[in-house]
């Protein structure tokens, strides 16, 4: 497998990168973990073929994570896609769906479509299967609005990718990535303690009860940004293809 970061920004878009949004392939697996506002112009900028995506996981609701879907639905609308999609989140996911496509583009949520769409709501701590691909979704902490919040624990091809999602430590976290193939976390700040976020020393501090074969840091602000040269760890960048 492998997994390109369509986009690895922040809410603000410091350093000019995109929305949250990873494209994972495989020999049987095509999907997305996010779709932030950006997302369908930073897929279409890396010749993405949309319409192959066949599930899109969504960690919480806020715009950076979310808001990208009333984009890429009508895009596969108006580029007559005929493969099913099927878009999994946490609790509310359908009612919030409906809710940012009338925001964005009235009457959008009601129009039929060429293509069946499954919303899926899931559970913390509960496996379950979306087609070729295995998700165990762990609660996380990111503040009292846009939640439930979900990082994923994902099982494809033999291989375990972990997402910590926007979170600031918590417990979860270990058994999300423990011993993952590959480990994607939220660094948002060096050192610096900023609420409902995860900094780089605060992650250091538990990496070595998470032991992750690889680790990617993600969701960077300026301040991290800033300390590229000097980093530890791998970090991500938009376009970034990374092998799992």
């Amino acid at each position: 497998m492998q997994l390109r970061f369509i986009g690895c920004g922040d809410a603000f878009g410091s350093g000019g990168r995109f929305n949250t949004c990873f494209h994972i392939t495989g020999e049987r697996v095509n999907f997305l973990i996010d779709c932030g506002a950006s997302s369908l112009p930073a897929l279409k900028s890396q010749d993405i073929v949309r319409n192959d995506i066949e599930l899109v996981l969504i960690t919480h609701f806020h715009g950076d994570h979310f808001g990208g879907l009333p984009f890429l639905l009508l895009d596969a609308q108006f580029s007559r896609r005929t493969r099913p999609l099927t878009i999994a989140g946490p609790e509310g996911i359908e009612m919030r769906l409906g809710q940012v496509m009338e925001a964005l583009f009235e009457n959008s949520s009601q129009t039929k479509r060429r293509f069946d769409l499954k919303v899926v709501s899931l559970s913390p701590e509960a496996t379950v299967r979306l087609g070729e691909v295995s998700v165990t979704p762990f609660p996380v902490e990111h503040g009292p609005s846009g939640g439930p919040f979900l990082g994923y624990r994902i099982e494809a091809e033999e291989r375990i990718i972990a997402y910590t999602a926007d979170t600031e430590w918590t417990e979860t976290l270990i058994s999300l990535g423990r011993d993952a193939d590959l480990f994607i976390a939220e660094a948002y700040t060096f050192d610096r303690p900023v609420k409902n976020h995860l900094s780089l020393k605060a992650l250091e501090a538990r990496l070595a009860d998470i032991r992750p074969k690889r680790l990617i840091l993600t969701h960077m602000s300026d301040d991290m940004l800033g300390r590229l040269g000097s980093l530890a760890h791998e970090t991500a960048s938009d376009g970034l293809v990374v092998s799992v």
